[in-house]
């Protein structure tokens, strides 16, 4: 999904270099949708160049050369088939905090209550991330902000189901 970002960014900026396109996807919290590192990030612009979807154009200032990106022709029809790839998928919300609860009834109760304690600090910091990016970030698009605030209902949502179940954990012992 990286390359569908990268190119993406490119529509939006032509003519950005490397940095520039990794700043703006952690400035807009692109791990929400998909997690990425720095080496992965720079590898996929890479691969993308290197299978001529995107090219260099260089650009010099008075004080140094940096290497500038554009999609090519190519890229474009790449970016197509990305899209059409990723937004007619339907995928389930997935939380590996469901695997572990499978087996909830053979870990100690103690244990139990600290996950899901976990689960919640943690959620309530993604809480607190989605909120900062819906009202201080004027750069993302509309349709970012929809997602944003749709995975911001979601995260509300499970932290209800996660007091819930420390509730009910509770009130069993």
């Amino acid at each position: 999904m990286i390359p569908l970002l990268i190119l993406g960014l490119l529509k939006q900026n032509p003519g950005s270099y490397g940095y520039e396109l990794l700043t703006l996807m952690e400035e807009r919290h692109y791990t929400y949708i998909v997690n990425f590192t720095k080496g992965s990030f720079y590898y996929n612009l890479q691969q993308l160049e290197e299978k001529q979807y995107i090219k260099k154009v260089n650009q010099s200032d008075n004080t140094r050369e940096t290497n500038n990106y554009i999609i090519t022709e190519l890229g474009d029809k790449e970016f197509e088939k990305l899209m059409y790839k990723y937004g007619s998928k339907t995928e389930y919300i997935n939380l590996s905090f469901y695997a572990a609860m499978l087996f909830a009834n053979e870990y100690k109760d103690e244990k139990l209550t600290k996950l899901i304690e976990i689960q919640i600090e943690q959620t309530k910091k993604k809480i607190s991330l989605l909120e900062q990016s819906i009202h201080n970030n004027e750069t993302i698009s509309t349709y970012f902000r929809k997602m944003l605030e749709n995975s911001l209902s979601h995260h509300l949502v499970n932290v209800q189901w996660f007091e819930g179940l420390l509730k009910e954990l509770r009130d069993e012992n």
